[in-house]
């Protein structure tokens, strides 16, 4: 009856997907729970699918973003590498509100080389699994007042790794059902749809299997998380592979912002809605953003980025985005059309300018970005080379050029090793 109805609306969808989380549903029930009212929160949740929109948000970004283009910016802008560190291959997150953990991981990836190691391409969708799981028992510990989706936050990624450990990309692809790409659409949908039926209590008291429910249509789509695996040779569990291979220390590392409405050097939860964790970035003046990302880079440790990709002078097929003198809407047709033919002038951003943008919501956090060296454009201006994770389509081969105004202007935060700050900086901070 259920999948009657998805079909009779017409969704395009997996029937053996769909059939494959009502039969895990429905054992579960046989166990320990009325089978009625598990049936009924597979029937929200499979309806939920027809309208949910949580991963369709990141699609339609990177379709308005392909208007940002011009067919000779590649020829006018020379960018000439002054830093690059070292980082591995570009990865697709396809269609998945992922970003977080592709960029975190990469960042992950590029401070094993730093510290010597090897790199290991480490499962990005292993990552998000379990910060989905963490994300659900929150989401119904706060009654529903927290924002669903498959959205995150690189804490999210170093959380999930003190946790959980970590899995090399072979041993848990999340590629579960027959696709070469992350498609999170529909298991996002109902997910959101088993939630919303478990905080709406329908028993009147919650029983202790919802738990098992939602994380059966987790691993219904994305594969069962491994406990053990071989990897080289050797077995390992994710505990195991994450100290003995990785590496990693996620004390070390800290996120950063800047926000007028709080003291500067001290912690701010940051108010935004992938922040299902309440976790905690610190607060430093807008120049000094681009000062500890500096100091970073010349030093060889990379940066996590997170921030907004939406403005028209964001161009991810270019791979340019800066500050233009003008608004937007202020220029004419012409500047529009020349917007990303070369090098312009452009605005110097203030700490006014940024929190405006930020509280009237023209600053949000959609994209999070893997920051790995400067470069200078031939009138000698830096930016920020940023790696992507929208696979390999742009006019630089998935890599990204970001002015320093423009980091100013629209990050919503960053993550970097505590060593990259300078002495003053960690006393400042108190680190």
């Amino acid at each position: 009856m259920v999948l009657m109805v998805v079909m009779g609306k017409g969704f395009s969808t997996s029937f053996k997907v769909i059939s494959d989380v009502f039969f895990i549903f429905t054992t579960i029930t046989t166990i320990t729970m009325n089978k009625k009212t598990i049936q009924s929160w597979v029937l929200t949740a499979v309806l939920s699918v027809i309208t949910a929109s949580t991963t369709v948000a990141q699609d339609n970004l990177v379709n308005a973003l392909k208007l940002n283009a011009s067919d000779k910016s590649k020829e006018l802008f020379q960018f000439k590498p002054v830093v690059d560190i070292e980082n591995t291959s570009i990865k697709n997150q396809g269609s998945s509100g992922t970003c977080w953990s592709y960029s975190a991981n990469s960042f992950i990836e590029s401070e094993m080389m730093r510290m010597g190691k090897r790199p290991v391409e480490l499962s990005q969708i292993y990552s998000a699994r379990n910060a989905y799981i963490e994300k659900g028992k929150m989401y119904v510990r706060m009654q529903g007042a927290v924002t669903l989706g498959d959205g995150g936050a690189f804490h999210d990624v170093m959380n999930m790794y003190r946790m959980y450990g970590a899995v090399p990309q072979e041993v848990y692809t999340g590629l579960n059902y027959g696709t070469k790409k992350n498609q999170f659409g529909e298991m996002a949908a109902i997910q959101e749809g088993v939630l919303k039926a478990v905080v709406s209590n329908p028993n009147g008291k919650l029983t202790p299997n919802w738990q098992k429910a939602y994380t059966a249509v987790i691993d219904a789509y994305l594969g069962e998380a491994p406990t053990k695996f071989k990897w080289e040779g050797k077995e390992y569990t994710p505990q195991t592979f994450a100290s003995e291979v990785v590496g990693i220390n996620p004390e070390d590392y800290i996120e950063i912002g800047s926000d007028m409405n709080y003291p500067y050097y001290d912690k701010f939860v940051l108010l935004v809605p992938d922040n299902w964790a309440f976790d905690q970035v610190y607060n430093v003046h807008v120049n000094e953003m681009t000062d500890i990302i500096d100091l970073a880079i010349n030093n060889g440790f990379t940066v996590a980025w997170g921030g907004d990709v939406s403005e028209k002078y964001f161009s991810w097929k270019n791979g340019v985005a800066y500050v233009p003198e003008k608004d937007w809407d202020d220029m004419n047709e012409e500047e529009r059309k020349e917007i990303f033919n070369g090098p312009k002038p452009e605005r110097t951003v203030t700490a006014e300018m940024r929190q405006e943008a930020f509280d009237n919501y023209s600053t949000t956090d959609d994209h999070g970005m893997h920051i790995v060296g400067i470069a200078k454009d031939q009138q000698g201006r830096e930016f920020y080379i940023v790696k992507n994770s929208w696979g390999v389509s742009n006019d630089h081969q998935g890599y990204m050029y970001m002015s320093k105004e423009y980091v100013k202007y629209k990050t919503t935060d960053f993550m970097v090793h505590k060593d990259a700050l300078s002495k003053d900086m960690k006393k400042k901070l108190k680190i």
